[in-house]
């Protein structure tokens, strides 16, 4: 979350993503000073409560300032989300009321003058439309007073948080240090003993082949695939996008409440059915990326139980700005275990595979057991190569950590790593060096990247410091509608 405020230095975008909203969509100052009152409290807040009904209410509000349909405000997941940010919310407030911070008037004006609800009420010459603003201010439930308030106290927020964002740590010792760790370079021999070069070696017998069929199983089962047929509601670039918006809440609607069939929403909207076969969670070879049924979200809809089992269609997804789809499926299809006759060639390259790779393995540790002995032997590895983490060359994860853990002071030395699948590598080492030039960009960047993991922790303490301060106390945990909490 802190990676966020440092980006995009908006409390709005930050701090509280999934609920705050400008106070101009109906959330006063009330919303961080004033409670609501006594129901079942889930949190309290230096004494203060957050209330179920207050958490479903937020909820329900978010649902619709994002498009989203009421299934989604009952979830217990979005509301669990919606307590997390309210109580964050109420922990920054009791922070700056706490600390009885200030806003200047140019500074309340400038983030008023940002609003366009505002930026809109002014006049072709320049003047203010006061009435408008009155009557803007009473639809949302306000009068001037309220609104001022809360828009100063949105801006104290953003202001306080801010303020830890852009806290510089200094961090410049630690940053030249790694940085160091980094770019120093060490020359570098590799010896690899593949299993593809020990192939011709192995002669598997029809027991150990079939023995190793009946043992593994599993590994030579076709995929569970469906056979589905779906719907897509496009938006037409030429239509009014309150008609498209009310087509997508005919759409959610009309699937999920007659979820046993998807031609009552193609009638009704006109929509063609479309099928397709074959589609495994994996997706089926060759559909486009923007295809509908390429969706991840899609994909896990059409293999959940109330798409298999229950054969309902799935919610309505958006895919695209402006594309929604709904699917249901038609055939499921188990996975099953393929006749040993149909993948006998496949059971013959594993095994022999398997094999090859035992053999390079006992194959490199006896080399290696030579070089422990006479490590300044080199004969039969590659031309030496100088890496570094920051120019790591062909070396990647266990092999490069191994490569430069190695203590100089025991140079020349050789190291032996695994390669799952495929064999051995060895790997000798004989010297280290500082770079002649050093690449200020890439200096630049784990300066920064130091500088933003001290961010991260500083703004977890400045959270937690607050939380403590405000006595936050969790009362009862948020429980799932269905179980009786307040709706």
């Amino acid at each position: 979350m802190f990676d966020t405020v440092r980006k995009h230095q908006k409390l709005l975008q930050l701090v509280l993503m999934l609920f705050i909203v400008p106070s101009f969509v109906m959330f006063g100052i009330s919303s961080y000073s004033g409670f609501m009152d006594k129901e079942t409290d889930l949190v309290k807040v230096n004494g203060k409560p957050i209330t179920a009904q207050e958490v479903d209410n937020a909820a329900k509000r978010q649902a619709e300032r994002v498009g989203g349909n009421m299934q989604i405000a009952q979830s217990l997941q979005f509301r669990q989300a919606i307590l997390n940010e309210l109580l964050q919310q109420r922990i920054l407030g009791f922070a700056v009321i706490n600390l009885r911070l200030q806003v200047g008037k140019e500074a309340l004006i400038k983030s008023l003058q940002g609003i366009p609800q505002i930026r809109a009420l002014y006049r072709q010459d320049g003047s203010f439309d006061d009435a408008r603003f009155k009557q803007l201010l009473a639809s949302n439930g306000l009068n001037e007073e309220q609104f001022y308030a809360s828009q100063a106290f949105d801006l104290k927020i953003g202001q306080f948080v801010n303020s830890v964002a852009r806290t510089e740590l200094a961090t410049p010792k630690l940053s030249e240090i790694v940085s160091t760790l980094y770019e120093t370079e060490r020359q570098v021999q590799s010896l690899a003993f593949d299993a593809k070069d020990y192939l011709n070696k192995v002669n598997p017998s029809q027991d150990e082949l079939q023995a190793f069929y009946n043992a593994n199983a599993k590994l030579f089962e076709s995929p569970e695939y469906v056979d589905v047929e779906y719907i897509v509601l496009k938006a037409d670039p030429k239509e009014d996008a309150k008609v498209f918006s009310d087509k997508a809440d005919q759409f959610a609607n009309i699937t999920y409440d007659q979820s046993d069939s998807l031609k009552p929403a193609a009638d009704k909207l006109r929509l063609s059915i479309q099928s397709q076969k074959g589609l495994t969670r994996g997706g089926v070879a060759g559909l486009a990326k923007d295809h509908p049924l390429a969706n991840p979200k899609v994909m896990q809809s059409l293999f959940s139980d109330e798409a298999i089992k229950n054969k309902r269609n799935t919610e309505a997804v958006q895919t695209a700005p402006g594309v929604f789809v709904s699917a249901r499926v038609i055939t499921f299809h188990p996975a099953q275990i393929m006749p040993y006759k149909d993948v006998a060639a496949e059971v013959k390259r594993q095994v022999s595979q398997r094999s090859a790779e035992k053999l390079a393995v006992a194959a490199a540790a006896e080399r290696y057991n030579i070089l422990e002995k006479d490590p300044k032997s080199s004969a039969g590895f590659a031309n030496p190569i100088w890496v570094s983490r920051n120019k790591p060359a062909n070396l990647i994860g266990p092999a490069l950590d191994d490569v430069m853990s190695i203590n100089p002071d025991k140079f020349p030395a050789v190291v032996s790593v695994n390669n799952p699948g495929v064999g051995t590598t060895l790997y000798r080492v004989d010297q280290v060096r500082q770079p002649t030039g050093v690449d200020a960009k890439i200096h630049k960047a784990q300066a920064q990247q130091i500088q933003a993991l001290g961010a991260q922790s500083e703004f977890a303490s400045f959270m937690a410091y607050w939380r403590d301060a405000a006595g936050v106390k969790v009362i009862n945990p948020l429980k799932p509608l269905s179980s009786g909490s307040g709706s």
